[in-house]
């Protein structure tokens, strides 16, 4: 089973943020929710906002156990560009960029692994 969650056109950059979702990339929930909530970017906090949904989309939709939960996959990938003008001297202007993101969670269960009753 995976559980989906998508946030799109996120106030940051999609490199900030990409560096924020190495950090919790393949981990529990649990573990992943403790690393974003002492991290002091601001992608960390949208990113456990988003954790966050996708949660509570497993408990509400799905009716899995949280505990059994951890992160399959999270894709940043890249959003509009605002395009803004800094006045410079002499009459001339430099092009600021401010880009935004879209970021996706896949959470699935994790998978239990069975005993055939062999021990060494």
């Amino acid at each position: 089973m995976e559980i989906r969650a998508l946030a799109k056109g996120v106030r940051v950059s999609p490199q900030k943020a990409g560096l924020v979702a190495n950090l919790v990339r393949g981990k529990d929930v649990g573990i992943a929710m403790d690393i974003l909530s002492f991290s002091k970017q601001k992608s960390a906090k949208l990113i456990k906002k988003l954790l966050d949904s996708a949660i509570s989309n497993a408990e509400e939709n799905e009716n899995l156990d949280i505990d059994q939960l951890q992160i399959k996959s999270i894709i940043v990938n890249k959003g509009l560009v605002m395009k803004r003008i800094k006045i410079r001297a002499r009459g001339r202007a430099d092009r600021i960029k401010k880009p935004f993101c879209h970021i996706e969670i896949k959470l699935s269960e994790k998978i239990k692994e069975e005993d055939n009753g062999t021990k060494s």
